[in-house]
């Protein structure tokens, strides 16, 4: 009897890890070393010049190859991606990226629930 009430208070203490998630929306990339992704829920960090970094950001292939618009410089500026990725949402922060995809501009233009870029 014990072992059964330990195992059912265990299954109740375990907290199981937060699933990731598929994310959408602008990918924004407006100076060095910064990056956000604004999709429906809002504008999530992905990295910060000299602070924060998500895990997995650096492995990001280049989000410029399926559309790009550059809004400063060069080569700064927006365009739509996909991501799978872990977050923080008290924080508004990407904590962990899995993969990202760059995906056609036309796909987040025709998504109404988005910010304009």
């Amino acid at each position: 009897m014990r072992y059964i009430i330990f195992v059912m208070l265990a299954a109740v203490t375990f907290v199981p890890a937060q699933a990731a998630e598929k994310r959408c929306g602008w990918f924004h990339n407006p100076t060095p070393a910064n990056g956000y992704l604004d999709d429906r829920a809002g504008l999530w960090t992905i990295t910060l010049q000299g602070g924060y970094r998500a895990k997995g950001a650096d492995d990001m292939p280049d989000m410029t190859t399926n559309g790009w618009n550059v809004t400063n410089g060069s080569s700064y500026g927006h365009g739509c991606a996909c991501m799978k990725v872990d977050t923080n949402k008290r924080l508004m922060r990407i904590t962990r990226v899995y993969w990202a995809r760059p995906v056609p501009l036309r796909q987040c233009y025709a998504d109404k629930a988005l910010p304009k870029p």
